[in-house]
């Protein structure tokens, strides 16, 4: 499978996407980029814009397992990881694998589950592995979660720490589809919108498109653009915390996996820009005094792009004869 095919998989995977829902080819890229990071991705949107049938419809496209969890404060860790289960007939304990055993784990509304059961997952996350009475269970390969929070209902729900916000590579907003996709809503079929998508017409081979990621070149110029813009973030003064070491290693693997998308086998400094906000936005923490004048990370993160020139006569070298 070479370079190119990448960029095939994408266009059908948007043209099959795009029977259900419209306008959402710019974060079902985001998306791919997390799961050929093998990165977990933040959906941050309000209901009704298409988050949960994106993810369900994905996974059907890519043919991977799919778990479903909705995040309530009464849910408890062992309702994600599973649980030892006395066998009646062997009067020994067995272990139950949770929710948690899929290669796709949608995570609705993850922020109404308490501090306790969201750790029980961030151990899922950063170590693909969970532990249930002492003893270490591996994830699948590939595992990826997908959560999804809503910004605007607040109440009864528990905002998630830095170190668990950080572990996401991406933050994605569906947005509102044009007025245009809106009204094609409305031409959709009920049954058509509740039928399971079929095959893709081309072969996926996700793990071969993983190893593909990272043969993507990283010149020096670009290396050196990423963390200028991470030291120009913490020295903003309108940011207690920029951009940490692993934002730096997230960006240059979500800006790869962007390139190999778009055809190509290396990053552009274009990359960078268009991955700043999804990649680093969520983890940008404000000065108090920032958060008393109201500011946000989406007003301070274009300055410090502002701040840092760009490499604009970068030439990649050119790979093989």
């Amino acid at each position: 499978m070479d370079r190119a095919s990448a960029r095939e998989v994408f266009d059908a995977i948007a043209d099959r996407v795009g029977e259900r829902l419209f306008g959402v080819r710019e974060p079902l890229e985001l998306v791919l980029i997390g799961l050929l990071t093998d990165s977990h991705v933040l959906i941050d949107d309000v209901p009704g814009v298409g988050k949960t049938t994106l993810v369900r419809t994905l996974a059907a496209l890519l043919g991977l397992s799919f778990a479903r969890v909705q995040f309530t404060p009464d849910l408890m860790p062992s309702d994600i990881t599973g649980g030892s289960v006395l066998d009646l007939e062997t009067r020994e304990f067995e272990f139950r694998p949770g929710p948690v055993f899929a290669q796709l784990l949608l995570a609705d509304e993850i922020n109404r589950a308490t501090p306790k059961t969201q750790s029980a997952l961030l151990e899922a996350m950063q170590e693909r592995q969970v532990t249930v009475d002492g003893i270490r269970h591996p994830l699948p390969d590939p595992f990826v979660v997908l959560a999804t929070q809503n910004p605007v209902e607040l109440e009864g729900t528990f905002p998630l720490p830095e170190a668990q916000l950080d572990r996401f590579l991406l933050r994605v907003t569906m947005g509102y589809p044009r007025e245009d996709d809106e009204e094609r809503i409305l031409t959709v079929p009920r049954a058509e919108r509740a039928a399971r998508p079929g095959p893709l017409p081309v072969g996926v081979d996700l793990a071969a498109l993983r190893v593909r990621v990272d043969e993507v070149r990283m010149e020096a110029p670009v290396r050196r653009y990423v963390v200028a813009l991470a030291r120009a973030s913490r020295e903003h003064p309108d940011l207690a915390v920029g951009a940490s070491p692993r934002a730096v290693e997230h960006m240059g693997d979500a800006a790869r996996a962007r390139a190999l998308l778009e055809g190509r086998d290396y990053v552009l400094p274009d990359d960078v820009k268009a991955l700043a906000g999804p990649v680093w936005e969520h983890r940008l923490v404000l000065s108090t005094d920032a958060r008393i004048r109201d500011r946000r990370a989406s007003d301070i993160l274009p300055e410090v792009l502002e701040r840092v020139p760009v490499p604009v006569e970068f030439e990649p070298e050119r790979s093989g004869p």
